[in-house]
């Protein structure tokens, strides 16, 4: 395939793009890490998504519907989610969150998209709305047997909606399972969303179901979590929630370390048929964790193409060194981009590479900066109590078991879930578990890692840890 053909934007072009960004400068640093708004920020907001919120939960429980009742976009794209009306892959949305200064709340706080100006005029009363937020959504699959999907999803997300379904008992299996995930992630900031509120007020069951719900999120992180009663279907209390929403405190941002992108999706924008010279490069999706990403900055994508010897099993990596040609949120055309938010970046290499998210899992950032690649990795092991909800012949299962010699679980690093083998249990302390990766990885010392075991056909969360140590990758050792 021949080389794709991008360019940088023109000067004429980047003058457009920066007049919507403002220009940064070390003052602006000290500005933007303020946890209060300031008019930086507010800046910025209008053109790119500062915080990411996943929405997790069971099985149709109304996760994809919320996500399009605030964001007017449909998060699922693919003709099978679409047919099935489930969602397989982690969905993406933003939406800008307004408030009226005149109108009462909860109908103050408006939501639309992504490209909405940034002072629209309210539809009640014409008075100007305030641009609150810029969220980007994670919208996770609630399947059990896509919670490997859903625990990629948990590592970019700065706050969550739990979504339960008001005509069921609570908790449906993913409920728990996705609230450990995103508790054993540290998530602080968790908003109950009660849905179907429509179709559960006979013989008053919703107020029933609101009592399971408080007494299933005592002792954790959303033990005093909000619960709003919503109809997504019917747009019912979205306002409130976008009022919530409003609240969630923007976290507090590194701009100045070396830029991590973590790339949770990647694709190929080239229609079939096009001609070699109208090709364009390869995009990475995701969300940058810390610095500043801006177009024309050489960057390197770690694990690189990791190519197998069929003869001898042997290793080998081949560096993917790139040049970002354009940065987008959404619609919106960027020159730079901070952490938060859902970004794609445009970049020079060829567009195989990107095609069907084969980038996932991978991290991006400025070449010799990034963490170390492993294929072995010692981990501090915090197991569940007990399994959540599964049944087995009727029965449900309660005890997660210990984990055993040679036995191969799945773990969830950043954005990747790699096969992780057994081959030595203890070391200086009883829970230290040793892994041999199935594939390559690119982590941090001290990073947090979820661990899965296959139970009845699925994977599912048996528990969390820390990387301690581990072994970096070495061609010549490697087989």
């Amino acid at each position: 395939m021949a080389e794709p053909v991008d360019i940088l934007p023109t000067e004429e072009e980047c003058k457009e793009i920066l007049s919507h960004q403002p220009k940064l400068t070390m003052q602006n640093f000290e500005v933007l890490n303020n946890p209060d708004l300031s008019p930086l920020i507010k800046e910025i907001m209008s053109r790119q998504a500062t915080m990411n919120i996943g929405t997790i939960g069971h099985v149709s429980h109304g996760k994809t519907t919320l996500v399009k009742a605030i964001t007017g976009i449909q998060t699922t794209r693919h003709k099978i989610e679409i047919q099935r009306n489930i969602t397989y892959n982690l969905g993406y949305a933003n939406a800008k969150l307004y408030k009226c200064p005149k109108c009462k709340p909860p109908e103050a706080y408006k939501s639309y998209g992504s490209s909405k100006e940034d002072a629209p005029k309210c539809e009640v009363c014409g008075s100007t709305l305030e641009l609150l937020r810029h969220i980007s959504f994670v919208d996770c699959p609630g399947h059990d047997i896509l919670m490997a999907t859903m625990l990629n999803g948990a590592a970019v997300m700065d706050a969550a909606l739990l979504l339960i379904a008001a005509n069921v008992p609570c908790p449906q299996t993913q409920t728990s399972e996705h609230l450990a995930a995103v508790e054993n992630m540290d998530l602080k900031h968790i908003i109950i969303i009660q849905n179907k509120i429509d179709i559960a007020m006979k013989d008053d069951y919703a107020r029933q179901q609101y009592q399971q719900i408080k007494k299933f999120v005592e002792g954790t992180n959303a033990s005093t979590s909000p619960i709003i009663p919503i109809s997504a279907q019917l747009k019912y209390n979205i306002d409130v929630v976008i009022q919530y929403l409003c609240k969630l405190p923007i976290p507090k941002r590194d701009f100045v370390s070396p830029p991590r992108f973590i790339v949770v999706r990647s694709f190929d924008i080239n229609k079939p048929g096009t001609e070699s010279k109208n090709l364009k490069g390869g995009v990475a999706g995701g969300t940058l964790i810390r610095g500043i990403l801006k177009v024309g900055e050489v960057v390197e994508i770690k694990p690189g193409i990791i190519e197998i010897n069929n003869q001898n099993g042997k290793k080998k990596i081949i560096p993917i060194v790139s040049r970002i040609v354009s940065l987008k949120a959404e619609e919106n055309d960027l020159i730079y981009c901070i952490p938060g938010g859902l970004i794609g970046v445009g970049l020079k290499i060829d567009p195989f590479l990107t095609r069907g998210d084969r980038l996932v899992g991978r991290i991006l950032g400025h070449p010799g900066k990034l963490p170390d690649i492993y294929q072995k990795i010692v981990v501090r092991v915090h197991l569940l109590k007990r399994l959540l909800g599964i049944k087995r012949q009727g029965k449900i299962l309660e005890s997660v078991g210990e984990i055993r010699q040679q036995e191969v679980l799945l773990v969830n690093v950043g954005s990747t879930s790699v096969g992780a083998k057994v081959y030595h249990i203890g070391g200086e302390k009883d829970e230290e578990i040793s892994f041999e990766l199935l594939n390559l990885v690119c982590a941090e010392i001290g990073e947090k890692i979820a661990i899965s075991r296959k139970i009845e056909k699925s994977w599912r969360l048996i528990g969390w840890g820390e990387v301690l140590r581990g072994t970096i990758f070495d061609e010549s050792e490697s087989g």
